[in-house]
């Protein structure tokens, strides 16, 4: 597979670029990126990867795939864009401002039969494995109540639009990994955060859903909280699993690393990370499985080769941003949002 990225920022240089340049049997052909500063920055990190003006000038070198990972704003344009040209396409989250365009994006990719898929790269989390791994395996016994936060104290991400708000941005991943759990939602209650005077870029969010299964899954994430919780505590009628902290494939991208680097000790988490179970006066460590962003990448290169699945429907994404929409609304007019009828 030869594949390419359009953006070099955050997200491109840390959350992509590093597992697109590990990823066996692939070559990483080219960015777009007309900023000299990031032109610099990806010469040094990737002397060998060339940069692009244009998505058509990436597309014309010869490309499988595409990975558009830019601001918000500018992602619609161009993934119809790829779309048009023809090329497989990796959509960075948030995949759409709403559901109407996330719908849009998705029928225009069918009508021209070409493979879209969507960076949900936190179902790869360490910890969501193990979630999916005692659940699956019914330690947990009957699910009554999944909670889920990513909370942070980060005041430079406050007002920032690339990602249109907390709750788009952070949102987009708890709400994929509820309704991955646990099935269509039936009701949507949310309350927003805002520390500017722009009421579309909220900081922190509180959602509750309520899944056609019965579960009810509690999702919290915020930019400005000094004091995290739990990042996941589920109850069931077996015994309870919780795990603090955050997965640490984020700190280590940040930190230069990436899975050709640090080969299988990449994801590891189990020496300094443990989840709990407890059920009772029983309190048992549990440790978390390996956390693994690349297998999106391999996944997507087995779709894009004809030999697998894509890694990530995007009618996923579509079903995500309803309840977006759905939790926006329930914020802004103080109501249970019915999505069952």
């Amino acid at each position: 597979m030869r594949i390419g990225l359009v953006g070099y920022g955050k997200g491109g240089r840390y959350f992509h670029a590093p597992l697109i340049a590990s990823l066996p049997g692939a070559t990483f052909v080219g960015v777009v990126t007309r900023s000299p500063e990031r032109c610099r920055e990806l010469a040094q990190d990737h002397p060998k990867v060339a940069a692009f003006d244009t998505l058509a000038d990436l597309v014309a070198s010869g490309i499988d795939a595409v990975v558009i990972s830019t601001p918000l704003a500018s992602r619609r344009a161009l993934i119809l864009e790829a779309i048009g040209l023809g090329v497989a396409v990796v959509s960075d989250k948030p995949f759409a401002s709403d559901a109407a365009q996330a719908r849009e994006l998705v029928q225009a990719a069918e009508q021209k039969g070409v493979l879209l898929s969507v960076y949900q790269n936190r179902r790869w989390d360490s910890d969501f494995l193990t979630v999916r791994k005692l659940i699956d395996n019914g330690v947990l016994g009957d699910i009554s109540r999944f909670e889920s936060r990513v909370e942070r104290y980060s005041p430079k991400s406050v007002g920032k639009v690339s990602g249109g708000g907390m709750l788009r941005d952070l949102g987009s991943h708890l709400v994929d990994q509820a309704l991955l759990l646990f099935g269509p939602v039936s009701r949507v209650y949310a309350e927003l955060d805002f520390a500017t005077q722009d009421t579309l870029l909220d900081h922190a969010f509180f959602v509750s859903l309520t899944h056609a299964s019965g579960v009810v899954s509690h999702l919290w994430g915020s930019c400005l909280q000094n004091c995290p919780g739990p990042r996941f505590r589920v109850s069931g009628s077996a015994g309870c699993y919780s795990v603090e902290g955050l997965d640490g494939q984020e700190a280590a991208s940040l930190a230069g690393l990436s899975p050709k680097s640090e080969g299988d000790s990449w994801g590891v988490e189990e020496h300094r990370r443990w989840g709990w179970f407890e059920q009772g006066e029983q309190r048992e460590r549990i440790p978390s499985e390996r956390g693994c962003w690349d297998a999106f990448y391999r996944q997507l290169q087995d779709a894009v080769e004809g030999r697998g699945a894509n890694p990530v429907d995007p009618r996923d994404a579509v079903a995500s941003a309803v309840v977006l929409d759905a939790a926006r609304l329930s914020a802004e007019q103080g109501r249970v949002v019915d999505l069952s009828v």
